[in-house]
């Protein structure tokens, strides 16, 4: 397997051919030509790779102690360390992410896995107090074989929230990445190989869902699923795997509330609300598409909007002065560009941009310009529905209330931000915002440490934090009898 080419699984410690799937070439999508060729896997790599997941968990992993785990992790984090411009490369090729993005946010991925390895062997449970007859205690003991399945905006940092716990905490690993992004976790798996995992503890199988990804959740030895991802799959992943009674956790879509109050301070709030609009192409879940401006800074907050939106430099990925890439495959585009005129036609005011990109070296790619709406409602579609584009809903508001009564008024849950210069405000706000994380004068920080997910419809369980291995564990009562005596129930 050479270092331009990804046309092999990874499945048992081996790279293999693929038995039912093939190979095929991954689309670029700033070109929207194929840029290397990638191995996809069916039923049958799917099913060898179940096989040696689950022979691996049986073998040496489940036996093997914690600080064993915990130092293989060590190893694995600082390889990763040392290949993060080879990893942002073939990401940025992949998924059309900014090279300046994909460095920064992949140069922290190696102390998700530092920070998981140090937990390795600290699984620990509890005594439970009882009377002086038995011994009781809990343990916790892991999951068993995780169908781990990847989105496409950010292969290697969902890889990294995932496989993390899930190696802390002694369970073995199938990876499914997007279809449309799969070569970026093949070259994970060459780094696994490096650190020397047993084999068969990480297996990397590249795949479409509704044949690899649907046979991985539906097999009845892979024991939980993992996934991020829309809503609508999430519901089939549910349907798939309820005939085996498999455990899932998900991390979902989300249309997170960005509220500005008039007494915060703008410019500052400015800076983050029109980044987080417009990084990774609008393609993230957590990004602060519906921007919540209250009315006395609204007309400011709009014109800023536009002013700023005319420094964006849109262009190819891997050019350091490039701040926005394409989207990430035809799809998207088209769904993005569908929203646009959703907009259009609901009657907010396009203050900047909608559409695409056709300066010249662009023109073939799926670039599309950063692009915001005033005057939006929050009963439109455009406020409602999760775009995962570079599309920002600019709502104005009066008060408290009503800020929340709109930050709250979408099925979706994930995240949220407010900014105020009012310390009693920020926490009586933060305190009624549904929402799994919410931020205060500050957006999008998420470190390994701290646990993220969503409420309502944007997910199950959580990411990252102590509370992230939760979902790959379970808890173990033991009760010991200190006398060795049970009475006979017939003796009388």
């Amino acid at each position: 397997m050479t270092q331009g080419r990804f046309d092999r699984l990874f499945i048992g410690g081996e790279w293999v051919t693929p038995l039912d799937g093939g190979v095929r070439g991954s689309i670029d999508p700033s070109t929207g030509q194929p840029w290397t060729d990638v191995a996809y896997g069916g039923v049958a790599d799917i099913d060898r790779a179940v096989a040696a997941a689950g022979a691996a968990f049986e073998g040496p992993w489940r036996r093997m102690p914690g600080w064993e785990r915990a130092a293989l992790l060590r190893r694995f984090a600082d390889l990763y360390a040392a290949h993060v411009e080879e990893l942002a490369q073939v990401e940025s090729r992949d998924n059309g992410r900014a090279i300046r993005e994909s460095r920064l946010d992949v140069g922290m991925h190696a102390q998700y896995y530092h920070w998981f390895a140090s937990l390795a062997d600290k699984l620990d449970g509890r005594t439970i107090p009882m009377d002086a007859s038995v011994h009781a205690f809990t343990s916790r003991v892991p999951a068993g074989v995780v169908g781990t399945i990847t989105p496409w905006n950010v292969p290697l940092m969902a890889a990294a929230w995932k496989l993390g716990p899930a190696l802390a905490a002694g369970c073995t690993v199938v990876l499914k990445p997007a279809e449309q992004t799969p070569a970026s976790s093949l070259a994970l798996a060459r780094l696994f190989e490096e650190a020397g995992f047993p084999p068969g503890v990480v297996n990397v199988v590249p795949g479409d869902g509704p044949t690899a990804g649907a046979h991985l959740v539906a097999h009845p030895d892979v024991d939980k699923i993992a996934f991020t991802g829309e809503g609508a799959t999430a519901k089939t992943i549910l349907k798939t795997g309820a005939d085996t009674l498999k455990r899932f956790s998900f991390e979902l879509g989300g249309k997170a509330p960005h509220i500005i109050f008039a007494d915060a301070d703008v410019d500052q709030a400015l800076n983050a609300a029109t980044g987080s609009a417009w990084t990774l192409c609008g393609q993230s879940c957590a990004l602060g598409s519906r921007v919540l401006v209250e009315r006395p800074v609204y007309d400011r907050v709009v014109e800023e909007f536009r002013r700023r939106a005319a420094r964006v430099r849109v262009g190819m990925p891997l050019d350091p002065a490039t701040h926005m890439g394409p989207q990430a495959h035809a799809e998207q585009l088209a769904k993005t560009l569908r929203y646009i005129d959703i907009g259009r036609d609901e009657g907010a005011e396009l203050v900047t941009g909608g559409g695409r990109v056709d300066n010249d070296g662009l023109r073939d790619g799926y670039f599309v310009q950063p692009t915001a709406f005033a005057g939006v409602r929050a009963d439109m579609r455009i406020a409602q529905e999760e775009i995962f584009g570079p599309v920002a809903a600019l709502i104005p508001f009066d008060g408290e209330e009503e800020a929340i009564a709109i930050a709250n008024g979408t099925p979706y849950g994930l995240t949220a931000g407010l900014w105020t210069g009012d310390v009693g405000r920020a926490h009586r706000v933060a305190a009624r915002i549904e929402a799994g994380m919410v931020w205060v004068n500050t957006y999008r920080y998420i470190r390994w440490s701290t646990p993220y997910g969503g409420m309502k419809a944007s997910g199950w369980g959580r990411e990252n934090g102590i509370e992230a291995l939760d979902s790959y564990l379970e808890t173990k009562t033991t009760v010991i009898s200190t006398t060795g005596t049970f009475p006979d129930p017939y003796l009388q």
